[in-house]
């Protein structure tokens, strides 16, 4: 049987390095995406795969990554992140431009560039990395919560357009997962970020990661539309138990 492709952005770290790793283990070739491109060398040597440079937030770079990569069956569309926890009447526009353009035009752009290779495969599959914040609004998460919510109106589309074509879409809403997220969110604050999961047990990138393999093994006539994968302990965005 030959060799599918697989290709994973926002795959330096966190969900998008251990999917790219469970897919390899599952028997994928994979191409690596982001633009920390001594992590990716490093990652594709471990696990066989390829490394490209890429920067969602550039349309050049999109591009020339799509280009790069001859035939793909399998799109996990993971580059993402949040930016600061403003209100919406401190709102910081650049905050907020930072999260539509990483979080959504990131996505469209890499679909949109892939989209051709994915339907000419036959067997095509897009996965988009959502969040609870996709579901569920909070006080802090404006922002993020619009880039998300803008991300599962995107891949529904996606799903509706695609119709009739050999094409699945799904899309995957962890609540909290313990990686840089937080960290990235709070300009490099550990201390702050830490207490995002203090007294609790969170998911870990390989919780996902082994989801999303989950998903895109199923038959080509099943499609996971969507999935909320949440610790235990987590009840909704906002509501965890802890034991302080």
């Amino acid at each position: 049987m030959t060799q599918r492709t697989a290709v994973v952005t926002g795959a330096s770290s966190g969900i998008g390095e251990a999917t790219a790793r469970q897919l390899a283990a599952d028997g994928w070739n994979v191409v690596l995406g982001a633009r920390r491109l001594d992590r990716l060398e490093a990652l594709a040597a471990e696990i066989g795969g390829t490394a490209l440079a890429l920067d969602v937030t550039d349309p050049a770079s999109v591009e020339a990554f799509c280009d790069a990569i001859p035939v793909v069956s399998l799109l996990v569309a993971n580059a993402g992140g949040a930016f600061g926890t403003t209100s919406v009447a401190e709102a910081d526009d650049d905050e907020w431009l930072r999260m539509f353009d990483v979080n959504v035009m990131g996505t469209v752009r890499t679909v949109r560039g892939l989209l051709p290779k994915l339907i000419a495969s036959g067997d095509g599959q897009v996965v988009t990395l959502g969040s609870i914040a996709a579901l569920e609004p909070y006080p802090g998460g404006a922002g993020y919560n619009a880039a998300k919510h803008a991300v599962k109106a995107l891949t529904r589309v996606l799903r509706l357009e695609m119709k009739g074509q050999p094409i699945r879409v799904s899309e995957i809403d962890p609540g909290l997962v313990e990686t840089e997220f937080s960290v990235v969110r709070f300009e490099g604050d550990q201390e702050r970020a830490d207490k995002v999961y203090e007294g609790m047990t969170p998911l870990v990138a390989q919780d996902i990661a082994e989801a999303i393999a989950w998903v895109a093994s199923r038959p080509s006539h099943v499609n996971i539309d969507s999935m909320l994968i949440m610790p235990r302990a987590q009840v909704s965005a906002q509501v965890v138990h802890r034991e302080l």
